[in-house]
């Protein structure tokens, strides 16, 4: 558990505030679910209000400098336990007994309550949540069970009755690049690009920013914008190819075109490079502004919003793309 406070979250004041006034009017609940993407958190707000529970000062909790505190920091204290699960897609029924209900009786070791914390819960089995719910149902008055999910859909109606829901918002833009050059110093124009493909997601902004697979991934895309009007078709279908080689992530390649041609649109618009993500690229950026007409632009960014509900349906990729790359070049 890393030494952070409330403060070190970003965008979520509402949920955070919640979480005060539980703890300073007492009024914590047996059960949450904290819903919100991959990278949105969740762990961190768990962490932070598993040590807020356990924290020994009078005041502001938690303090990170009391005893409870440290141990939690260090990953030994007795009264937070963290559910774990072998297998990478499931959490099993044999999981929720050893871990939670035949733990779940013992009191407390050394602080006021017992904290549950599992991350994934959506994979429990039906199982699982059946064996969960029962814990869920009769809970002894120290248990806190601190579920965190991606989608909380996958989880019975009845496991969702008996916890409180709070949604991991997104965070906007701007607030995440100020949060990566103030506070993971991250330069101005780099951590532009990263705020804007986290799509409101600071922790996967903060791993764009060190990704060095992105980095190589976005450089073979604006190389590919700015020679798409000369290539054949044979070399589109190597860059197709090169795409799947290289294992890119196709959402983040598809934001890559999209951006490169919104700053097109944009600068075509408005001759103002201030308004542009891709700062580096001004002089190639307007050579496509003047190449492009504003239909042509507007066909480009229509055809790639086609080629990612293609791709979610299951449409093949090869083709996809290769339609995509060519619409392009027209």
């Amino acid at each position: 558990m890393e030494d952070t406070n409330w403060a070190d979250v970003v965008g979520q004041s509402q949920l955070i505030n919640n979480l005060k006034n539980t703890l300073k009017h007492k009024k914590v609940s047996h059960a949450y679910i904290l819903q919100g993407e991959k990278l949105s958190g969740k762990k961190m707000i768990a962490d932070i209000f598993a040590r807020a529970l356990q924290c020994e000062a009078a005041e502001e909790k938690p303090c990170n400098q009391c005893r409870a505190c440290r141990q939690a920091i260090n990953g030994n204290h007795p009264d937070i336990i963290y559910v774990t699960h072998e297998k990478a897609n499931t959490i099993s029924v044999d999981n929720i007994r050893q871990q939670i209900n035949g733990d779940i009786a013992i009191k407390p070791y050394s602080g006021a309550y017992k904290v549950y914390i599992m991350d994934e819960a959506e994979k429990m089995n039906v199982q699982a949540q059946n064996a969960l719910l029962k814990t869920l149902e009769e809970p002894p008055e120290y248990a806190i069970i601190l579920l965190l999910a991606t989608r909380i859909e996958a989880m019975l109606p009845t496991i969702l009755s008996r916890c409180v829901v709070l949604n991991v918002k997104s965070v906007s833009e701007d607030r995440i690049k100020r949060y990566l050059m103030e506070r993971v110093q991250v330069p101005d124009y780099r951590a532009g690009i990263c705020a804007s493909f986290a799509r409101g997601n600071v922790g996967r902004a903060v791993e764009l920013a060190s990704n060095e697979v992105f980095d190589h991934m976005k450089s073979a895309v604006l190389d590919m914008m700015k020679k798409i009007t000369e290539l054949e078709i044979n070399q589109v279908a190597a860059e197709v190819k090169r795409i799947t080689e290289e294992k890119y992530d196709t959402n983040d390649y598809l934001d890559l075109c999209f951006t490169w041609f919104r700053d097109v649109l944009l600068y075509k618009a408005c001759r103002d490079k201030r308004f542009i993500i891709f700062k580096e690229e001004t002089t190639e950026i307007g050579r496509a502004a003047e190449r492009y007409s504003y239909e042509g632009i507007e066909q480009i960014i229509h055809s790639i919003g086609r080629a990612r509900s293609r791709l979610e349906a299951n449409v093949n990729f090869d083709l996809t793309m290769e339609l995509m790359f060519l619409e392009m070049k027209a």
